[in-house]
């Protein structure tokens, strides 16, 4: 497997935390749902552009994808909301590290069952451990 993705994917992460405390912080000036909404505004507008520029896919098929497939921006309205919420609350670290084990259990049952698309991988003790350790470790913390 390329090394690589795994070095994108930690990066994607961090930014992730980056980008919790910046809208945590915006929230708190010009409200929650508007530092959620500004986000997707200019996200959209950044990606449209680089869209028109470097797209190969196909935006008409989204007329055509089964409507389960279109859900994927409203989780991340609620990803992103529950992020400015959660940070002044909780700080970055917390919100991030309860985000992470919410996703690895999620994530195993997704791919034990091959729901959406994704291919099968059966839940093993290890991972079922590796989350429970997270949780405990985000227990300790809190």
């Amino acid at each position: 497997m390329k090394f690589w993705i795994y070095i994108v994917a930690v990066l994607a992460g961090m930014s992730l935390s980056i980008e919790g405390a910046i809208y945590g912080v915006l929230g708190q000036s010009v409200g929650k749902l508007e530092s959620s909404f500004y986000n997707f505004a200019v996200g959209s507008v950044i990606l449209g552009i680089i869209v028109l520029f470097l797209g190969k896919g196909s935006l008409s098929y989204s007329a055509k994808a089964p409507k389960w497939q279109l859900t994927g921006g409203v989780f991340g309205v609620i990803y992103l909301t529950i992020l400015v919420i959660g940070v002044p609350l909780l700080g970055v670290g917390l919100t991030m590290i309860s985000v992470i084990v919410g996703q690895m259990a999620m994530s195993m049952i997704i791919e034990h069952k091959g729901w959406l698309g994704s291919s099968k991988t059966p839940i093993t003790k290890e991972k079922v451990m590796a989350v429970a350790l997270m949780a405990i470790a985000l227990l300790l913390v809190f």
